[in-house]
C-alpha cells in the first residue's frame, strides 16, 4: 500500500493532471506539442548527459542486464509477429508495427521519472540504459524491419541510411552517448554548465509525465479491440514474465538489476511507436489505441509489479 501512495500516485497523478489540463484546454492549442518537444529535445537529454558523466563506465556496460532486457524484447517481439501472421493476418510491415507496439517500453517518459521518484537519481541508471536500448536497438531494428517488410527487394543502403538518420537525429540516444564519451575521456563539466544541465534535467520527470498526459487527450480507441487486447497482454504481462525468466532462473542477475529489468519491461507502449506508424502511414489507429490502453492499465499493473518484486 505504501508503494501506491508514495510512488504510483505521484507519478500517475502527474499524467492525470496533464490529461485533465488538456481536456479542459487550459494551455491552449499546441501545448501538447510544445511541452513534448521541451521534454524530448531539452529536459530529458540534459538529464541523460549529466547522469552519464557521473556514472562509472563499468556500471553502464552491465552486459547481463543488457542481455536480459534485449532478450525479453526480442522474444516477445517474435511472439507478437508470429501472432500477427497467424491470427490477425497482417501484412509484413504491419506485423512489425504490431511487434513494436508489444515491446517498445516507455522507458523515457515513464521509466526514468518512475525510477527517479522511487529510488532517487543515484539508482536511475537501469532506466537510462533501458531507454537508450529502446531508442537505439528497438527503434533502429524496427525502422530497418519495416523498410524490409515494405519491399521484397529492399535497398540496403536506403535502410542503413534511414536507421542511421533515425538514431543520430534522436537526442535521447545522442545525449547519453555524449555523456559517456566525456566520462571515458575524463572531461569534467564546468560548474556553471553542470548546474545548468541539472536545472534543466530536474524538469525532465514532471515535464515528461505531464506531456504524456497531454498526448493521451487526442488518443481514441478506434481499432480492432481483439488485436489491441493481444498487444496489451503481451506488453504488460508477457514481456515482463519472459524477462523475469531470463533475469532470475537463467542468468541470476543481482536482485536490483533483475527487478529493474522486469519493471522496465512492464512499462506501457511508448508514444514513439505512434510517431513511427504515422511516418510510414501503417498501423496508426491500432498503435495509438495500444498506447492508450497500455498506459491506462499500467496504473494498476506497474504498482502491482513493484509490490510483487518487493521494490
Amino acid at each position: 500500500m505504501q508503494v501506491l501512495w508514495n510512488i504510483a500516485l505521484p507519478v500517475f497523478g502527474i499524467i492525470l493532471a496533464g490529461y485533465l489540463v488538456g481536456r479542459l484546454r487550459l494551455l491552449g492549442e499546441g501545448s501538447s506539442q510544445a511541452l513534448n518537444g521541451f521534454a524530448y529535445w531539452v529536459a530529458l537529454p540534459a538529464l541523460l548527459l549529466l547522469s552519464m558523466t557521473r556514472v562509472p563506465i563499468a556500471e553502464v556496460l552491465n552486459l547481463p542486464f543488457i542481455a536480459v532486457f534485449v532478450g525479453g524484447t526480442v522474444l516477445t517481439f517474435v511472439v507478437s509477429v508470429g501472432a500477427g501472421a497467424l491470427i490477425f493476418a497482417n501484412r509484413p510491415d504491419a506485423r512489425i508495427m504490431q511487434g513494436l507496439a508489444a515491446v517498445f517500453a516507455n522507458a523515457g517518459y515513464l521509466g526514468v521519472p518512475l525510477f527517479l521518484t522511487a529510488f532517487g537519481a543515484e539508482r536511475a541508471l537501469p532506466a537510462i540504459i533501458a531507454m537508450v536500448l529502446s531508442a537505439a536497438f528497438t527503434m533502429g531494428s524496427g525502422v530497418a524491419l519495416v523498410e524490409i517488410g515494405r519491399s521484397q527487394a529492399a535497398n540496403w543502403r536506403h535502410v542503413a541510411a534511414d536507421v542511421t538518420r533515425a538514431l543520430f537525429g534522436n537526442p535521447l540516444v545522442v545525449a547519453p552517448f555524449l555523456g559517456l564519451a566525456l566520462r571515458a575521456l575524463g572531461i569534467v563539466l564546468p560548474g556553471p554548465l553542470e548546474t545548468f544541465l541539472g536545472l534543466l534535467g530536474g524538469a525532465a520527470a514532471p515535464c515528461a509525465l505531464f506531456a504524456l498526459g497531454l498526448f493521451l487527450v487526442g488518443t481514441r480507441l478506434r481499432a480492432n479491440l481483439r488485436e489491441v487486447g493481444w498487444i496489451t497482454l503481451l506488453k504488460l504481462v508477457g514481456q515482463p514474465a519472459i524477462t523475469w525468466v531470463l533475469a532470475v532462473p537463467l542468468l541470476h542477475l543481482e536482485p536490483f538489476w533483475a527487478n529493474s529489468a522486469v519493471l522496465l519491461s512492464a512499462l506501457p507502449t511508448a508514444a514513439l511507436v505512434f510517431t513511427l506508424a504515422q511516418q510510414y502511414e501503417i498501423y496508426v489507429e491500432r498503435a495509438s489505441s495500444a498506447i492508450l490502453v497500455t498506459t491506462a492499465l499500467s496504473v494498476l499493473t506497474v504498482p502491482l509489479i513493484l509490490v510483487l518484486l518487493g521494490m
